[in-house]
């Protein structure tokens, strides 16, 4: 039995424990009036109801561009948030059933009535609830409101080696667009324009165009190829582009997925980088642009080549696109060439975590990617971490909105 089967064997169990509690508690609470059986009943049935929709769009509309994502959407986020809540619920209810162990075995050996102080359990009913609520409510919101609440973060940074011509020179990133989970397309063309808005010298793609395959982006060609810039659209694939997670009838297949993946990008106008450079000039001086493929810790591909992708170019200055910003610490520092500015996404940021500007910062992704979003910097060199402009299994966004970055370069 391989790692996740049994991590979903866990997980499974530890649900169903969960909700064996929460049943026994709410039987508990509201045994008088009988309520908590149609409570339980209900949630029971309206999570039932939903896993059955979702089981039956699958069977149903095979073929992801064959599928009514909206409802899809919906039916996945109502899910995920109604699991979220009752896991809540269930770990308050098992903390204070375990808080309480000292108190009835007290109570037990002084032979008393083993039944809850009143006022301890109303207490703990109202804060269970409102516990579960916040977020449940919170993931609603997000799904409502939140996949398509693009934010532009503008970032300035300074250099003593960028050439002076550059000096004010702005990038646009946009990262993990992931096209496949789309189901609003007047709100990605809200998007692309609020991007060419910028009016940036250079846009730049890191990486996860799709979700599974290269036709998701499909529908979405005529969108993206509307996005603009002087010097112009550089692009770099993310390991979602390799066609990885989803099983392929024959190798013959998988390879013309990754080539219909390299022509979509020369279709939409953008310059994919595949470990290789591009020479950005202005005047007599110039900067470096690299591309790397995917490296990420395992069990994310390792394709990307520095060396390659750099070759012997003498920069003065350079910008990295690496879609996975463990790149950074792992192969991008220890190297003895310079890169003054690495642009990765990857992370999303999770899709949900607390932001506020100068107080906290915070994402559960944060115990797994050091560098989850923002500015990063190690001497002197920079690492920005786009929180992604779309959003995966969670068809939604709490707390960590989408995000298209401006970063402008200024000689310090």
């Amino acid at each position: 039995m391989n790692g996740r089967l049994m991590g979903f064997f866990v997980f499974l169990a530890f649900y169903i424990f969960l909700n064996v509690i929460s049943y026994l508690r709410l039987r508990q609470w509201y045994s008088k009036k009988q309520y908590w059986s149609k409570i339980n009943l209900t949630v029971l049935f309206s999570e039932l109801f939903i896993i059955a929709g979702i089981a039956f769009m699958f069977y149903r509309f095979r073929n992801p561009l064959e599928f009514p994502s909206a409802v899809q959407n919906w039916l996945i986020g109502a899910w995920f948030s109604m699991l979220v809540g009752k896991l809540i619920f269930g770990l308050v209810v098992l903390i204070d059933s375990i808080l309480a162990l000292p108190f009835l075995g007290v109570r037990a050996i002084q032979k008393k009535d083993l039944s809850y102080n009143p006022t301890r359990r109303k207490f703990v009913k109202n804060a269970s609830l409102v516990i579960a609520g916040i977020p449940f409510i919170s993931m609603i919101n997000g799904i409502t409101f939140g996949k398509y609440a693009y934010q532009v973060r503008r970032v300035t940074l300074k250099f003593s080696n960028l050439p002076k011509s550059f000096h004010g020179f702005t990038i646009a990133q946009l990262s993990d667009i992931h096209s496949g989970s789309f189901d609003n397309i007047d709100e990605v063309k809200r998007g692309v324009k609020m991007v060419n808005e910028l009016k940036a010298d250079l846009i730049a793609f890191t990486g996860d165009l799709v979700n599974n395959r290269t036709k998701e982006v499909l529908p979405f060609l005529d969108i993206f190829s509307e996005l603009s810039a002087k010097e112009g659209v550089y692009s770099i694939k993310g390991n979602h582009d390799y066609g990885m997670y989803r099983p392929w009838a024959s190798n013959d297949d998988f390879l013309a997925d990754q080539q219909q993946m390299d022509d979509v990008h020369a279709q939409m106008g953008f310059k994919l980088l595949k470990n290789e450079h591009a020479i950005i000039k202005k005047g007599s001086e110039e900067i470096q642009l690299v591309g790397v493929e995917n490296w990420g810790l395992p069990p994310f591909p390792q394709v990307g080549d520095l060396e390659k992708a750099t070759g012997n170019v003498d920069a003065p200055f350079r910008v990295l696109l690496s879609h996975d910003p463990s790149h950074w610490d792992e192969k991008v520092r220890p190297n003895a060439k310079n890169y003054d500015l690495t642009l990765s996404g990857h992370t999303h940021g999770m899709q949900f975590g607390v932001e506020i500007p100068g107080v906290i910062k915070w994402s559960p992704v944060k115990y797994r990617y050091p560098r989850w979003a923002g500015l990063y910097q190690e001497g002197k060199e920079y690492l920005y971490v786009n929180r992604g402009f779309g959003f995966l299994g969670f068809p939604g966004r709490v707390g960590i909105m989408p995000e298209i970055t401006l970063i402008t370069l200024e000689t310090a």
